[in-house]
């Protein structure tokens, strides 16, 4: 019995997405990924096809659908075995943050934009010397008026050479209680005292643009604060629900994707004449390495259901993040040792 039900317009979204990929993405994903970066025009394409931020309502020009649209779209790009298109990053992490803690003039200023494509998001949380511990952010934000200037530096940000806008995380200096500190600002890609640092290099997710920011004197308007000051530790607590969730469906769509890869490996592939599935060993790897699989998506499905009906399970997605990424390296590693030299 399945889990989650999807309704007749999620299966021809999924359809349309898929029809989507396979012409707009799919083909260039080698290129992308020697370049090592999307370009900004396929964002556009995802978000005039109505594939980005599919939560936002239709004042603001989104869809308003529900969160079974952005698990379509997580589960439809692994498909095309690249990250570089981090289009869950933005509709599901980024954008909901303006989504919920944005003034209407906020809103109606940004969300058509990311909606669209025009405007590609970003998340800055991480330092050189502070990682998910976010009471060790140094980045200052200090209040001036009806302007706010910032001063620091992130680094690992995903998206952060193709965004337009960026959410900061940045403290108020004179606030000595971390968690009281930290405020959520948007920051525009054009304004001054913002740049960009190095294009990041990876192991791998090559075309899944990293990058270093800085901010020096960067002054940009009170109106982009987020919620009210001090409120961004909180913020940032709430969004954590969704965005290991997210991750978790991805992981476990990655895996059942290299699931299907291996298999047909297998079957395709001989020794001694044999193929490769006909062997005891490799039929008890594949077996184990598709009841990993199952077993993931049975919990992610039920933290899906969950979610959607606004449970409260944080401790149940931080479960599911550590397990499923864990669980897609054991799969991924025994794929390639089935691969052999090859």
């Amino acid at each position: 019995m399945e889990i989650l039900n999807y309704a007749i317009a999620h299966c021809q979204f999924r359809e349309r997405l898929q029809n989507f990929l396979a012409k707009e993405v799919t083909p260039f994903v080698d290129k992308w990924e020697e370049e090592k970066i999307v370009p900004k025009s396929v964002w556009q394409k995802m978000g005039q096809a109505g594939f980005l931020c599919m939560d936002v309502m239709p004042e603001y020009g989104g869809m308003g659908g529900d969160f079974l649209y952005s698990v379509v779209v997580a589960e439809e790009l692994t498909r095309t075995w690249h990250t570089g298109l981090a289009a869950s990053l933005h509709s599901d992490i980024v954008v909901p943050y303006i989504n919920s803690y944005g003034s209407e003039e906020t809103k109606q200023k940004y969300l058509p934009g990311c909606v669209s494509g025009d405007i590609v998001t970003a998340v800055a949380m991480t330092e050189p010397g502070a990682g998910s511990d976010l009471a060790g952010i140094k980045t200052a934000a200090v209040e001036e008026g009806d302007e706010v200037v910032i001063d620091g530096s992130k680094t690992f940000i995903s998206n952060g050479i193709n965004a337009d806008i960026v959410v900061v995380a940045a403290r108020d200096p004179e606030i000595e209680n971390s968690y009281d500190a930290i405020s959520l600002y948007i920051v525009e890609s054009e304004t001054s005292g913002f740049t960009r640092g190095r294009h990041l290099e990876k192991m791998g997710m090559w075309s899944q643009d990293t990058a270093e920011l800085f901010f020096s004197k960067c002054r940009i308007p009170l109106a982009n604060r987020l919620g009210e000051k001090g409120q961004g530790f909180l913020m940032l607590m709430e969004k954590l629900q969704q965005e290991r969730l997210m991750c978790a469906i991805g992981a476990v769509a990655t895996a059942e994707r290299v699931n299907e890869w291996i298999a047909d490996y297998c079957k395709n592939s001989t020794v001694n004449g044999k193929p490769l599935s006909k062997s005891q060993a490799t039929q008890f790897s594949l077996v184990e390495m598709a009841t990993d699989v199952k077993l993931g998506r049975t919990f992610v499905d039920k933290l899906i259901m969950d979610h959607l009906e606004k449970q409260n399970i944080i401790i149940e997605t931080s479960m599911a993040k550590y397990w499923t990424t864990d669980m897609l390296n054991r799969v991924v590693n025994r794929a390639v040792d089935l691969c052999g030299e090859y």
